[in-house]
């Protein structure tokens, strides 16, 4: 059974969409999802499921709308596709927590960078469903302006390594 690892847009981000990961997994097991582990407080969740990619992403996001009262949108990738966005970030020299990478519900236009205002030198890079973003001032303050970002969910070069790290593990034991 496939390992899966669904990306949560706008959880316990700046005091909106709370939602403990311990009811996250609740809500994941009650779906038929098993193995189900969370990361930080951000809304990251593993899991196994015989379904596909696509039909997982849906019932997440929709039980979560049930209980939120609108559904924040779940990226799902598999381990293997966060080793390779991991492998393959560019700006090497980049510190990694400076790096995110925005995933995207579905591959970005080829112009997805056309409208990016970076007054703090910030770079980008798109690269299929995701978005490479380097800051080199850190993300925090930056006033980064890139729309083609609106849909998606960014989480650190770091973060991206431990869940594929841990789907490597949960993989390994079958």
């Amino acid at each position: 059974m496939p390992v899966y690892i669904a990306l949560l847009r706008a959880i316990n981000v700046g005091g909106t969409g709370s939602l403990p990961m311990a009811e996250l997994k609740v809500i994941c097991e009650g779906l038929g999802f098993t193995d189900v582990k969370t990361y930080f407080q951000s809304g990251n969740v593993l899991f196994r499921s015989d379904e596909t990619e696509k039909a997982v992403a849906e019932k997440l996001d929709a039980a979560l709308g049930q209980k939120m009262g609108k559904r924040p949108g779940v990226m799902v990738r598999s381990r293997k596709e966060l080793e390779a966005i991991a492998a393959n970030a560019p700006f090497v020299d980049a510190k990694p927590n400076f790096l995110l990478v925005t995933f995207l519900p579905e591959k970005a236009s080829g112009d997805a960078l056309d409208k990016m205002v970076a007054p703090d030198g910030e770079e980008a890079k798109l690269a299929g469903r995701e978005i490479y973003v380097y800051y080199p001032n850190g993300s925090g303050r930056s006033k980064l302006k890139l729309p083609a970002l609106k849909s998606g969910t960014s989480r650190n070069l770091n973060t991206v390594r431990k869940l594929a790290e841990m789907a490597a593990d949960m993989e390994n034991k079958i």
